[in-house]
């Protein structure tokens, strides 16, 4: 395993600062902290390199918000100088050579891929297997030690300079687990550390058929047997190696329908909008009307959520769904308001 050095020059370069601050402020230049930076920009960005350089940044406090949707979690929150500026320049540098090393059928927060194309994926396994293993973990993010993330991260970079600063970020929460969610670096960290499981099942058990999205993973088989010995190795891997914990492990026939990725699979070709999106969809649309009455939303916001649901329900065989909710009422009826 290549390990790469003569990083941090690159991290503190002019031009990566101005290009981490352009990332970090894309769709955020209404806020004030923005704006603040920008007034001053050519000063900030210098001060925010010397600290850099000198050694003497740390990561800020993090705010905490709790969000309930699609479930309850902790959202960990730094501000945008001095802290989201340089996780985007180090990981403008860091995040090409992580990305070289993941598995084509990785599909969370990676250029050209994501969820539709991850379902799209899906199905084509579907259709050339009997048998799935289905496995989840449980509080992926805030279950991940850093020392063993630390150990993995140390593997792949040999700039000491970086790994002090990628080290100040992971151990910033302040704890000996919890890699935040909220922060830029955190989903590349969750890709990295279960790089590790996507290599051993690809390359020791030469999986042909397995894909995984986040903490979300499936592996197909046509030999259910041999499918069930690769599922407890994976379970005793993901337990001792990454010392993490399988919220699921289940074991079933493609032709009773795979649940991901917020829809249902089925060998036939035929795929559905899972039950609880449905639902989640039906809830967020019948509520339009309300809140354009009441002035809570305007009609644009009002076109966003309803293009929202448009971009669950044209990948799935959704005409019954769309009925039930009276979709093209609804898009009617607000696209005609003045």
């Amino acid at each position: 395993m290549k390990r790469h050095g003569n990083l941090f020059e690159k991290i503190v370069a002019v031009e990566n600062i101005e290009l981490a601050f352009e990332k970090a402020r894309q769709g955020k230049n209404w806020q004030d902290t923005v704006k603040e930076v920008e007034r001053n920009r050519e000063k900030k960005l210098e001060a925010l390199r010397q600290r850099l350089i000198s050694g003497s940044f740390r990561t800020s406090d993090y705010k905490v918000k709790i969000i309930h949707e699609p479930k309850e979690r902790q959202i960990f929150i730094l501000p945008f100088y001095p802290d989201r500026i340089v996780q985007h320049a180090i990981m403008n540098v860091v995040a090409p050579l992580w990305e070289s090393m993941f598995i084509y059928d990785s599909y969370a927060c990676r250029k050209g891929k994501g969820q539709h194309a991850g379902s799209k994926r899906c199905m084509q396994f579907v259709r050339r297997n009997a048998w799935v293993c289905q496995f989840d973990i449980s509080k992926f993010y805030p279950s991940i030690p850093h020392d063993k993330l630390m150990d993995v991260i140390r593997r792949k970079i040999k700039d000491e300079k970086v790994i002090a600063l990628l080290s100040n970020i992971v151990t910033s929460i302040g704890s000996e687990r919890n890699v935040p969610i909220g922060n830029y670096t955190s989903q590349w960290f969750g890709n990295l550390y279960l790089n590790e499981l996507d290599q051993l099942v690809k390359h020791k058990y030469h999986v042909r058929d397995y894909l995984r999205y986040c903490d979300d993973f499936l592996i197909f088989g046509n030999d259910k047997e041999e499918l069930k010995r690769i599922a407890n190795e994976v379970e005793s891997f993901v337990g001792g190696v990454l010392q993490l914990r399988l919220s699921k492990k289940e074991l079933y026939p493609t032709s009773h329908g795979v649940d991901f990725l917020g829809y249902r699979h089925f060998p036939s070709g035929k795929i559905l909008v899972r039950k609880s999106t449905a639902k989640r969809i039906k809830k967020r649309l019948k509520a339009v009307p309300w809140e354009i009455k009441h002035g809570k939303i305007n009609k644009e916001q009002a076109i966003g959520k309803i293009a929202s649901a448009h971009g669950w329900l044209k990948h799935a065989n959704a005409h019954h769904l769309r009925l039930a909710i009276k979709f093209d009422d609804l898009k009617n009826e607000v696209e005609a308001m003045p």
